[in-house]
């Protein structure tokens, strides 16, 4: 038991440690700065940086063409952020969207109470997970894991602790019996993450709504809230996208913007903030099909996440426990972030609970009328819903390396998918006379017709190599004095650090070619 604690414990570490070197070089390298920080900054409030934004403008377009411009029956929209306040009556925003919190009298810190007992229940997870890596070494590829995960009574322990553990908390949540919820958290001895100390409070429900005003002077302003979600948005205009596009049940609409949450408790850099970016699209079927649709999305939305090549042992699907008060059915796609396995996106099964519950709110009908049953009906939703900033975060931690190469030196990389990366290609002039900047500048000039190109001219060509490899760029292009006599370039491949000579009018379609969409998007 020492040995799988120790391992845990240096795994922990390790884990903590490359975090920081994730936030420390998102700064470093113009992705992430913290908001104002001129003025002390905002709590869990971020700017996307140079480099960021590109690389946050490249997932957002992988994930739009992916929806949209792949699905004949699949249309975008982009609803404004203030929205008529019984929107959120009528969704259950402003009655029900609540977190479950309970401070350390100590630390003085507080926590989301059914985070911390999902915490703890991961690392009963990873305790299971231990013993099946051993079974897995010992028996190499005889090793039958669904047998052994049946019948090891360790593993069999742990997985029926956490289930006990996960059912208990979602009974209790969904009875609204938070003093069962801090019970629990007495009961599995749960301490403070950073202090060590488990005097702990009550547990009390915070709503998450960000409240503002409409409105020339405030004894007339009409109370607004800023959207804690988009998928609003999409309700409300279900009718309109409907009749002006001739939809047809099955359909989707899209859409990508800013949603503001209350996060009392936002930690983790980027993964939980107050001010962030969804991507939704909600799904409109017969009801009576919607399970098979659920099952459907959930297929296509973890092939996509697999398109990027990020490794299918960093994602995991978790079907929910407590239901959301609209679903009959949801799931996690979890992804292994440097902090552990978190939620990256939604998979739900909404009924037809907002769609009914804006008729009844606004007295007009949300229907749809199926000329194939001769009849009309308030279509089921299935929900993908994705955080932008954590698909970035999810991209960005995993893609940055420390490579020791084999003269011994070591290089820091940002393995980007090159489909997403946010400059394709930089163009280096070995030196900085006889013409070869004017070269560079020439092929540029051609390169940026069809994506985002660098310059880069200062320093020795090794340092401007790794350079580029910090912020990802897939492709280094160097123009020396043989370019002069005949057209050729030397490409460097970031991944491999290949080097080959190839002519310049060549550099386009070998470039296109491994960040062509058609080509990332294929494997989905």
């Amino acid at each position: 038991m020492f040995r799988s604690g120790f391992f845990y414990f240096c795994s922990m570490i390790n884990r903590e440690e490359h975090f920081k070197k994730v936030v420390s070089h998102a700064k470093e390298y113009g992705f992430i700065f913290g908001s104002s920080e001129i003025y002390d900054g905002l709590n869990a409030v971020y700017d996307y940086a140079q480099n960021g934004v590109l690389l946050k403008n490249n997932i957002r377009e992988y994930w739009w063409k992916s929806m949209v411009q792949m699905h004949q029956n699949i249309v975008g929209l982009d609803a404004a952020i203030l929205m008529h306040p019984t929107t959120w009556k009528a969704s259950g925003h402003v009655d029900a969207f609540n977190d479950p919190l309970i401070d350390n009298k100590d630390s003085k810190k507080r926590y989301r109470a059914d985070v911390l007992i999902e915490d703890y229940v991961e690392k009963i997870n990873q305790k299971a997970e231990k013993e099946i890596e051993k079974a897995r070494k010992r028996f190499g590829e005889s090793f039958d894991e669904a047998q052994f995960v049946a019948t090891n009574e360790r593993v069999i322990g742990y997985k029926t602790k956490q289930k006990e553990i996960i059912e208990r908390m979602a009974r209790s949540l969904g009875n609204e019996d938070l003093a069962d919820v801090k019970a629990l958290i007495e009961e599995l001895e749960i301490a403070d993450p950073d202090t060590g100390s488990r005097n702990w409070t009550e547990v009390k429900q915070f709503n998450l709504m960000f409240g503002t005003k409409l409105g020339a002077s405030a004894d007339k302003a009409t109370d607004l809230y800023l959207r804690p979600e988009t998928a609003q948005g999409i309700f409300v205009n279900f009718l309109n996208v409907q009749k002006t596009g001739r939809m047809k049940v099955p359909f989707g609409i899209a859409q990508t913007g800013k949603a503001f949450r209350n996060e009392i408790v936002a930690r983790q850099f980027i993964f939980r903030m107050r001010e962030f970016e969804q991507m939704e699209m909600q799904y409109f079927v017969r009801p009576g099909e919607e399970m098979k649709w659920y099952e459907y999305w959930k297929d296509i939305r973890y092939k996509w996440h697999l398109s990027l090549g990020l490794g299918a042992e960093n994602y995991r699907f978790h079907d929910h426990e407590k239901l959301a008060h609209y679903a009959n059915a949801a799931t996690d796609i979890e992804f292994d972030f440097p902090f552990g396995f978190k939620e990256l996106e939604g998979i739900h099964s909404r009924t037809d609970f907002d769609l009914k519950a804006h008729e009844e709110f606004s007295g007009k009908k949300l229907q749809f009328f199926d000329p194939e049953l001769n009849k009309s009906y308030v279509p089921y939703v299935i929900e993908t819903s994705i955080g932008l900033d954590r698909m970035f975060l999810a991209v960005f931690s995993k893609s940055l390396e420390e490579e020791t190469l084999e003269d011994g030196s070591t290089r820091v990389v940002l393995k980007i998918p090159a489909v997403i990366a946010p400059t394709k290609a930089a163009v280096l002039p070995l030196v900085k006379k006889d013409g070869l900047p004017e070269i560079a500048q020439k092929i540029i000039a051609d390169l940026q017709w069809d994506f985002q190109v660098a310059y880069d001219e200062k320093d020795a060509i090794g340092k401007r190599y790794r350079r580029q490899d910090a912020i990802g760029t897939p492709f280094c292009i160097t123009v020396d004095h043989d370019t002069i006599s005949n057209n050729t370039v030397t490409i460097r491949h970031r991944d491999s650090m290949k080097q080959e000579r190839v002519a310049i009018d060549k550099l386009l379609g070998i470039i296109d070619n491994e960040i062509s969409l058609r080509n990332w998007l294929a494997r989905v």
